[in-house]
């Protein structure tokens, strides 16, 4: 699967495992929704406190397991990558973007803006290094 294709794929399936690093090197693994920006990095919402946005800060790579709806059978893809985490208040626009991507528009953004503070979001950013499978096997 090539970058293009990958892109076009973040843009319709959202279903992802986010896989970062312990402190120790083990996987710590996480469900997320996913998206695409318009720079086109995989993005993920996440809370300043969670373990995966701690474990990036202290090491970057990262990989997602996107899959459709449909888990069984369907087409999946692996991206593998470097993460870079903008927090609040530089991240509030850009968590906006990411809902309107993922979800459309919000019936009321005043609220929308409130509960990201209180929630203390942030948006992971994964430039997208490299992408599989190749084949299947």
């Amino acid at each position: 699967m090539d970058l293009e294709e990958t892109r076009k794929f973040l843009a319709v399936h959202h279903n992802a495992v986010l896989a970062t690093r312990r402190r120790d090197g083990s996987l710590q693994m996480s469900p997320v929704t996913v998206g695409i920006d318009g720079h086109g990095r995989a993005i993920v919402s996440s809370r300043e406190t969670a373990y995966k946005t701690r474990n990036l800060r202290r090491d970057p790579r990262a990989s997602l397991c996107v899959f459709a709806d449909a888990f069984h059978g369907s087409i999946w893809i692996q991206i593998n990558g470097t993460a870079r985490i903008l927090s609040l208040p530089e991240a509030m626009e850009p968590l906006a973007d990411f809902y309107r991507r993922v979800k459309g528009e919000h019936s009321d953004w005043s609220e929308y803006r409130q509960t990201m503070e209180r929630q203390r979001r942030v948006l992971i950013r994964v430039a997208i290094e490299s992408v599989g499978p190749d084949r299947r096997g």
